[in-house]
This record gives structure tokens, sequence and C-alpha cells, in this order.
């Protein structure tokens, strides 16, 4: 019985991803990896900012005791 539960499972699967999942083009594909790498580096360097600015704010504060 549980054979053909499993069976039924990669069988359904199979058929959902070959016949009703959409695909994106190479050029989308493309396209988003760009997007995710702009907004990756974009929040690199504000949080970046944020630690030099912290960091530059603590130091003022250890330099008053």
């Amino acid at each position: 019985m549980a054979r053909f539960k499993i069976k039924e499972y990669i069988k359904e699967s199979y058929d959902e991803l070959m016949h009703k999942v959409s695909w994106p083009s190479w050029s989308e594909l493309q396209n988003s990896a760009i997007v995710v790498f702009v907004a990756s580096l974009i929040v690199a360097m504000i949080i970046f900012m944020m630690d030099i600015s912290f960091e530059n704010v603590l130091k003022q504060y250890y330099k008053l005791f």
C-alpha cells in the first residue's frame, strides 16, 4: 500500500513539474539574477553604513569615560 502511494506521488509530481509549472526563460532568469544582485549590493551598503555609524557613535560615547 505504501509503495503505491510513493509511486503515485512521484508520478503526480513529475506530471505537475513538466506540464503545469511555468518555467522562466533564460533571459528572464538572467534579468532576475541581476535584480537580486543589485538589491543585495544596496542592502549590503546600507548595513555597512549603519555599522560604520554605530561604530563612530560608540567610539564617541566611550571617549566620554
